[in-house]
């Protein structure tokens, strides 16, 4: 492989959400392997920012009827996977906010205690992950400098870190998320995550990565409510934003 794998996501999508938490149950050892890079709707500095590089931002913001539909398929998976689900409501979002603050705790090395805290607070919790208010009562709680990870956004350099993370997307044509990428094979949504793994395994252990045997869900840990109704939901859309 020529670069590492990259994975797209972020803290908005219920699909990224889902889409990561399969993986790394499946395989543990993707943030290890894998390169993560934060992708959000910009605010207008970062957008003038991409601009001012020639670069740009393939997603488009969802028609109410794709947004409606959205409500309902995320409910279904999080049931048929099992995961606990609360819906937030989001009101003028700040995106920076808490995905300039995860880049903050990449450089302390604990992006993922980070990653973990606002997912939780946002999906389980159905918290406003981008007031600052709520970001730093979320960050205190996981052990961070609260005032330091709201102040994040307000970073020049971290600023200039996450303007790299969008155009590097850009690059990548990503138009939604989840999104993986090994070698010359690109993978868009939630029910991609079983083929990337498939592709991502083999690629590793050719470039001579040490790579442990992926796990298998079993019987015991799907729902039971759920053993009898393999196929009962939509099929027909790559469950993914974008």
């Amino acid at each position: 492989m020529k670069r590492p794998p990259r994975l797209y996501f972020n803290l908005r999508s219920p699909f990224s959400w889902m889409g990561l938490k399969r993986l790394e149950e499946r395989f543990p050892q993707a943030p290890e392997v894998i390169e993560y890079y934060p992708y959000w709707d910009p605010d207008d500095k970062t957008r003038a920012a991409l601009e001012e590089r020639d670069s740009g931002f393939h997603y488009t913001q969802m028609s109410k009827a794709k947004h409606l539909y959205i409500l309902q398929d995320t409910k279904r998976l999080s049931t048929r996977f099992g995961y606990k689900m609360a819906w937030p409501v989001d009101i003028d979002p700040w995106w920076e906010v808490p995905h300039l603050a995860w880049l903050k705790a990449r450089h302390l090395g604990r992006e993922r205690d980070f990653y973990t805290a606002v997912t939780e607070a946002r999906w389980e919790r159905g918290e406003n992950i981008c007031d600052p208010q709520v970001l730093h009562r979320i960050a205190e709680a996981a052990g961070f400098d609260g005032d330091e990870m709201v102040a994040a956004v307000d970073d020049a350099e971290l600023r200039a870190e996450g303007v790299d993370a969008l155009a590097a997307a850009y690059d990548d044509d990503v138009f939604g998320i989840p999104y993986f990428k090994v070698g010359r094979h690109r993978f868009w949504g939630l029910d991609r995550v079983d083929a990337f793994r498939d592709e991502l395994i083999p690629a590793l252990r050719k470039a001579g990565v040490p790579v442990t045997e992926p796990t298998e869900p079993t019987e015991e840990q799907v729902p039971a409510a759920l053993l009898d109704r393999v196929g009962a939901y939509d099929s027909d859309s790559a469950g993914g934003c974008g």
